[in-house]
């Protein structure tokens, strides 16, 4: 495929202003050679620059088809050139090399019914030897960094390094999907199912936002790898996300959340600061409980925020293993282990403010528990 170099050169003379006021860089842009010292922080000057060479093959042949001939694809089109002053000739061009990739349909089905939810199975592929050795080393790497960022956002080390780990092992697993064609698939072709439209939309809108970043960069969107589902860099980032919460925590005038460690625990501590993290509890985000037989704390379970005081959980028969802190508001959580017994947890803001990350108490409690292994591990 050729360079999509001049058909961004071209989206860019036909834009105007571009819609967002950030300027931040693909997570796939190479950092630029420095000398002496760092670039001075909040730099924002660019020059033109020819798109990253692909540091890894991509996962698939993919399957060529007009996409613009798809009556869907072509008011997409119509959209970005009428809100986002896309060139629509360069647009449609650009948009005519994207592949169809079966694999992501594929990859985006729910499970099979029928299989029941194992905490214990699912925290084994996180809490393993080899995770917690990768984040020790990442740790000890970063560490000024990742006090910086614990200092500055409030969010402790061991929560930062908990996601980058279950993400993606410290960067050696990102994405190895060209993001436009998985956005492009999923946009316009998600398979059947209940919320689809709702799916679709929420593709459209990161494929729209993924354009507008690289059209903001000079860079080819073709060379933004990631997920099966278009997420990018270290701490899998969707392209919406790099935009509203992607951090130049190491002041070289690019967001690199690929590239730079820097960037990465920079840009996770905001997010999670963006989505509710309380910086004045410092203690633990999770604690452990039993249930009463009565079953009256079973209203109590779901969603993702924390809503109950303590007297109010032990008045549905929620009797913590430890004492909670008073004045704090807490969610009761249930992590299913299959045909053995379900535990329970009582979980304060700061745990749901991770579930916004992934909107699983798996996910948040495997992210705890990473994390604290990792500085286990560390012993200092």
């Amino acid at each position: 495929m050729k360079s999509c170099i001049p058909l961004l050169l071209a989206l860019a003379v036909g834009a105007g202003q571009p819609s967002d006021a950030l300027a931040v860089s693909s997570t796939q842009h190479a950092k630029p050679a420095k000398s002496g010292k760092a670039a001075t922080k909040g730099k924002t000057a660019k020059t033109v620059k020819a798109a990253a060479p692909a540091r890894r093959t991509i996962d698939y042949d993919g399957e060529q088809v007009n996409f613009s001939e798809w009556q869907a694809v072509r008011e997409f089109e119509d959209e970005m050139v009428d809100k986002h002053g896309f060139d629509r000739a360069a647009l449609a061009q650009l948009v005519g090399q994207a592949r169809f990739i079966d694999s992501a349909v594929q990859l985006v089905k729910p499970a099979p019914p029928g299989k029941p939810k194992n905490w214990n199975a699912y925290s084994e592929r996180f809490i393993e030897p080899i995770r917690i050795g990768a984040g020790v080393r990442f740790w000890n790497e970063n560490a000024e960094t990742l006090a910086r960022a614990e200092a500055e956002y409030g969010v402790p080390a061991e929560i930062i390094v908990g996601i980058i780990g279950v993400e993606t092992i410290y960067g050696r697993d990102t994405g190895r999907f060209r993001v436009v064609d998985v956005l492009a698939t999923l946009a316009f072709a998600y398979p059947e199912a209940p919320n689809r439209n709702d799916r679709m939309q929420f593709f459209r809108d990161e494929l729209a936002k993924t354009l507008i970043l690289a059209r903001q960069e000079h860079i080819d969107p073709f060379s933004l790898l990631g997920s099966f589902a278009g997420a990018v860099g270290m701490p899998q980032f969707m392209p919406s996300n790099i935009l509203k919460y992607g951090v130049d925590y190491d002041g070289d005038g690019i967001v690199d959340l690929r590239g730079s460690p820097t960037d990465a625990i920079g840009s996770v501590a905001n997010f999670l600061v963006q989505h509710g993290w309380d910086r004045s509890n410092r203690g633990p985000a999770v604690f452990q409980v039993d249930v009463a037989p009565s079953q009256a704390w079973q209203p109590l379970l779901g969603g993702l925020e924390a809503r109950y005081s303590p007297g109010e959980l032990t008045a549905a028969g929620v009797a913590p293993r430890s004492s909670l802190p008073e004045q704090r508001l807490y969610g009761l959580i249930d992590l299913q282990n299959g045909a053995d017994p379900t535990e329970y947890w009582v979980a304060n803001a700061n745990f749901f403010a991770i579930t916004k990350y992934n909107r699983s108490y798996f996910y948040a409690m495997s992210v705890v528990e990473l994390g604290r292994a990792v500085k286990l591990s560390r012993g200092i």
